[in-house]
């Protein structure tokens, strides 16, 4: 489990294609923290570690993940966010992130506002009812507050400190980002669509 709290940046320093999967080797700070089977968001996408040294790790990232994810366009050189999965009895500064993307969405809109970013976003509208006013959502593993919630779209703001310590100070309109909803939200509408399939029986 992790937070949205990012820890670090790192680099894509190689990609190989192997069958339907991908390696990526990071270089990055914690590189020579983590260990082979630790699991480490990357963009919020939670990846098995499978080969580390002092400098860089590598993860695999399997079809199910590609298909749900922004990882098939990663290119060597591109920055990603990196967090380590939480100990137990650590602080939960940002939300419950699993990790496990939902689907990506689109950057429409940055602009600057009194000092601060907004982006304005767009997803599939079939995950309309997980998006909420001043509700949890995670953006390519960052842990944000949406507001100006639409049928389909919705608006964060990024201090000057996440700007600097994420990839967000890259982010432009029409990139592509990964979004995992707050998983509370998720097990609410499950149970709701169960109670009514339930009362049709």
């Amino acid at each position: 489990m992790f937070t949205g709290i990012i820890e670090t940046l790192g680099a894509i320093k190689d990609i190989q294609h192997e069958g339907s999967n991908i390696h990526f080797t990071i270089e990055s700070e914690i590189s020579k923290e983590v260990k082979i089977d630790q699991s480490v968001a990357h963009d919020g996408v939670c990846l098995t570690v499978t080969a580390c040294n002092a400098e860089s790790h590598t993860v695999t990232a399997v079809a199910e993940t590609l298909q749900k994810t922004n990882l098939g366009s990663w290119k060597a050189g591109k920055t990603v966010n990196l967090e380590r999965a939480m100990k137990l009895g650590d602080r939960l500064d940002g939300h419950i992130v699993q990790g496990h993307v939902d689907t990506t969405g689109k950057c429409l809109e940055r602009k600057e506002v009194d000092g601060s970013h907004l982006f304005h976003f767009e997803f599939p509208g079939r995950f309309a009812a997980l998006v909420i006013e001043k509700g949890s959502v995670c953006i390519n593993g960052v842990s944000l507050t949406a507001f100006n919630v639409g049928k389909n779209t919705f608006s964060v703001t990024i201090i000057p400190y996440t700007l600097e310590h994420t990839t967000f100070g890259n982010l432009q309109p029409n990139d592509i980002i990964n979004l995992e909803f707050d998983i509370l939200g998720k097990y609410m509408l499950r149970m709701k669509e169960v109670e009514i399939s339930n009362s049709n029986i």
